[in-house]
């Protein structure tokens, strides 16, 4: 699990950096889309352990 909230950091920043460096619109809302998809699966990530951990307890 951890790896794959290190490779969706990864890809929240690769998000960041296009938006940032970006000279066109469309360029800027994809680098902006990336970033939310690394924080989203992230986020997904974490809730999906917490979820398994409590199926396991139950």
């Amino acid at each position: 699990m951890i790896y794959f909230i290190a490779l969706s950091a990864i890809i929240s920043l690769i998000g960041l950096a296009a938006a940032a460096a970006a000279q066109e619109t469309s360029l800027s809302v994809f680098g902006l889309a990336l970033f939310a998809f690394g924080v989203l699966f992230a986020l997904l990530q974490v809730k999906q352990h917490f979820d398994a951990k409590d199926a396991a307890r139950h």
